[in-house]
């Protein structure tokens, strides 16, 4: 890499890590709680808010349901969290939910929740970071009028923190996280005290407007069916709950306990915030709508198309702490920027989960490889890319966006859960200590309730959810299913056919003869070293081979070669339409179909220049003929260099590249070399 490159690449990613320090990058619980977590914890941003716009299709009395709705994402969110605590201690190599359904269920169970992981994982940034701009465009018009172009911006912003390192981007992020956390738990604290104790009457900014129902009076079915799609949305606080279990790899040991620990404290923060903003909301009399210029009516008259309609935790917190006051403004930043943050959870597991499935060859090999600060690049840079791709679609509505969620996660927590229940059957068939099993009947029970009740709310999920966006999330399973399944038969058809037998074959086995040719244009210097260097190989047959492109030009050839009598044959090509390429090619194709167990060797004369526009003007012809070889079996090609004055100019630029130190690669100075002990002894 030259230095013009090298010099942003380290200010913006810093210096390059050794890999036997990879030990310094695992994380502790305090970082990553905000590192693996901060996608649930921030969904309560938005998931209450969801669900009320859902209900408010049947009016505000359907709001009556919301704390129902809300019992039942707990019950789910504990559910989850214990289930997947079984996982973290069964399978703790980092594989999650791939590794557990692949194990116990199969290669293609396996890589329908990798498939579905991968469609969550992008769609958890597109999401998160769309709700971000949004909340950040309540206070800044310009974010509102460039949406999507300050939603993209923020992903190469997140991009590039991630870049740096796991360790590094766990520390930017855990700061606002635990402001977030902090600020929700004030919030509704003080919201408790101020109704509870002091009697206050807390009302929302839109307390005083109603609603037009759509559909009012629902019973029934219809009313079955909008709880059902109102507690499907509220499961959106549910995503990024299998991040930790992919992620045990990154913990400090003991790896499973800490995951384990972590599990735990984000489930129960998670619920806690979740159950306390919906208590709020229904206190201060929030109210929200699908479509807010014509369905929210302020004394009977809808508030237009240049009403902007603020979250439900912003409504909330302007209710708690009173609008523009210190808290309300700390919150609100706070949301925000969590809510970028909270992407950070699919910029970990997509990557991991990446590096696994290239490992078992279901995706491209440079996805298991680490970067310069042995984080995945290759998977960090892929998800930012479909992300964008998406929130340019899209147009950053997170509102779209959001129907296409969660979809791919209940796939993945119901085979997986599924997985766990056949993963402690095969267990309890060897195991004879009684302890163990009443431990793994236990695990068992939990795993099967929470397979259960997941396959449940993704039956819910897909009814609900399919007309509204659903089938595009579905599709994009099907496309990377179909694709990875097409790299691993590409993999395993290219390993077929190279294994070695264990007794020589024809492709493989030394050849006969070969026959080599020094191709010629002129007789130079280039040319000659070609033909004393091939002269040095062990070779049959050897001769010099040129192209009668003009005939003076070969003549004069002709004439010099006799000349200076040189003792290789030399061989000249006819080539009535002025080609190079194609005589040479028809050439060596009819030596190998002579003999077909000789090699051909062709040496080419090449051109070292220093300077990038050189090579528009040399080697031009040599590189189609070599592009045109690799096809032809039985054919080798040796390219002979001739260095040109210039090369000089680039043999200058690399030795000082060589030392040339990168701002922050050398800290403290020279390392002082290690004094060599003494091995004399004292007579």
């Amino acid at each position: 890499m030259s230095k013009l490159t090298d010099v942003p690449k380290r200010i913006l990613i810093g210096r390059a890590l050794r890999s036997d320090r990879l030990g310094e990058t695992l994380l502790p619980k305090r970082i990553a709680l905000p590192v693996f977590a901060s996608d649930p914890l921030s969904s309560v941003a938005y998931a209450p808010g969801e669900v009320l716009l859902v209900l408010s299709v049947a009016g505000v009395s359907a709001y009556n349901f919301s704390p129902w709705i809300a019992v039942a994402v707990v019950v789910l969110m504990f559910t989850v969290v214990a289930s997947y605590r079984q996982n973290v201690h069964a399978y703790p190599s980092g594989g999650g939910d791939y590794e557990v359904a692949t194990t116990n269920l199969g290669a293609k169970a396996g890589l329908t929740v990798a498939s579905a992981l991968l469609v969550d994982y992008v769609l958890t940034v597109a999401v998160s970071i769309s709700s971000g701009i949004e909340n950040l465009g309540s206070a800044i018009p310009f974010v509102v009028e460039h949406k999507t172009l300050c939603a993209i911006a923020v992903i190469v912003l997140l991009t590039l923190m991630n870049l740096r390192g796991v360790k590094e981007s766990g520390k930017l992020f855990a700061i606002p996280t635990y402001v977030f956390v902090a600020g929700v738990f004030i919030m509704i604290i003080w919201g408790v005290i101020r109704s509870v104790v002091m009697g206050d009457t807390m009302k929302a900014p839109t307390a005083d407007y109603t609603i037009h129902a759509e559909q009012g009076g629902l019973a029934g079915f219809a009313l079955i069916f909008l709880l059902l799609r109102a507690f499907s949305s509220g499961c959106a606080a549910l995503t990024g709950v299998e991040a930790i279990s992919n992620g045990v790899p990154a913990f400090r040991k003991p790896k499973s306990k800490n995951a384990a620990t972590t599990l735990a404290l984000m489930g129960g923060l998670a619920v806690t915030m979740f159950c306390g903003i919906i208590a709020l909301a229904m206190t201060t009399r929030v109210r929200m709508a699908e479509n807010p210029a014509t369905d929210l009516l302020n004394n009977g008259k809808p508030l237009g198309s240049g009403y902007t309609q603020n979250p439900v935790i912003s409504q909330v917190a302007e209710a708690v702490f009173g609008k523009g006051s210190f808290l309300f403004v700390v919150l609100a930043a706070a949301t925000a920027l969590v809510l970028f943050l909270a992407a950070n959870t699919a910029y970990n597991g997509f990557p991991l989960l990446g590096s696994i499935l290239a490992q078992d060859r279901y995706l491209p090999r440079q996805l298991h490889t680490r970067g310069d600060r042995l984080a995945f690049s290759n998977g960090i840079v892929l998800l930012a890319g479909a992300a964008a791709v998406l929130v340019y679609l899209y147009g950053a509505d997170s509102t779209r966006l959001i129907q296409l969620y969660i979809v791919g996660v209940f796939v993945s927590f119901t085979l997986s859960q599924t997985g766990m229940v056949r993963h402690w059957n095969r267990h309890l068939l060897t195991e004879k200590d009684p302890a163990k099993r009443h431990r793994m009947h236990r695990s068992r029970a939990i795993n099967a309730f929470g397979a259960f009740f997941t396959g449940l709310v993704l039956v819910v999920v897909l009814l609900t959810k399919f007309t509204h966006g659903a089938w595009v999330a579905l599709l994009g399973m099907v496309i990377f299913f179909a694709t990875m399944t097409a790299i691993r038969r590409h993999y395993d058809r290219v390993a077929d056919e190279i294994a070695a037998e264990d007794t020589p074959d024809e492709d493989v086995a030394r050849p006969s003869r070969v026959h080599s040719l020094v191709l010629v244009s002129k007789v130079h210097k280039p040319t000659l070293r070609a033909l004393n260097y091939a002269k040095l190989m062990r070779t049959d047959t050897l001769e010099a081979v040129s192209v009668d492109v003009d005939q003076a030009d070969t003549k004069a050839l002709r004439e010099e070669w006799e000349r200076r009598g040189i003792e290789v044959p030399l061989k000249v090509l006819a080539s009535p339409y002025r080609e190079i390429t194609r005589p040479i090619i028809d050439y060596v194709k009819s030596l190998r179909r002579e003999s077909p167990r000789d090699a051909v060797s062709v040496y080419i004369p090449e051109y070292v220049v220093g300077h990038w526009y050189e090579h528009l003007l040399h080697n031009q012809s040599a590189l189609r003929l070599k592009g045109r070889l690799l096809f032809t079996p039985g054919v080798m090609v040796t390219s002979v260099p001739w260095q040109l004055d210039s090369s000089e100019a680039a043999k200058l630029r690399a030795r000082k590249r060589a030392e040339w130190n990168a701002p922050g690669a050398v800290r403290r100075g020279p390392v002082a070399q290690p004094k060599k002990e003494k091995t004399a002894t004292k007579k």
